[in-house]
C-alpha cells in the first residue's frame, strides 16, 4: 500500500464538559493545555475556546492530558470564556499575565 492509497484520518472534536460542585470541586473535559494557573486564576484552552476560571483557594486536584481532563477545587467566583467578540476583555488578562 503506497501513500495514496491510504485513508485519510478523520479526527473528531473532543466534546467539552464543565460540572461544578458546590462551588467547590470544578471537573472540566474537553481542555487542551493548561496555559497558566495561580491560588487565584486559571487560564485553560479548551476546544471551545480559552477558558478563565477565578477564585480562591484554587488547586489543581487531576489533571489528565491524554483525555483532556482537569478538575479544580478551591472556591469557585467566576467562569468565562474569552474569544472574538470580547477582544478588550482577552486583551487585557492577556497583558495582566505577561506583565
Amino acid at each position: 500500500m503506497n501513500y495514496y492509497e491510504k485513508k485519510p484520518v478523520t479526527t473528531t472534536q473532543m466534546d467539552h464538559h464543565v460540572k461544578m460542585t458546590n462551588r467547590r470541586l470544578l471537573e472540566i473535559d474537553g481542555v487542551k493545555e493548561v496555559d497558566s494557573f495561580d491560588s487565584e486564576e486559571f487560564l485553560l484552552q479548551t476546544v471551545m475556546g480559552y477558558l478563565v476560571i477565578r477564585g480562591d483557594n484554587l488547586q489543581m486536584k487531576n489533571l489528565d492530558v491524554e483525555a483532556g481532563q482537569v478538575a479544580i477545587k478551591g472556591k469557585v467566583y467566576e467562569l468565562s470564556y474569552l474569544d472574538d467578540q470580547h477582544g478588550e476583555k482577552a486583551k487585557g488578562l492577556f497583558s495582566k499575565l505577561f506583565k
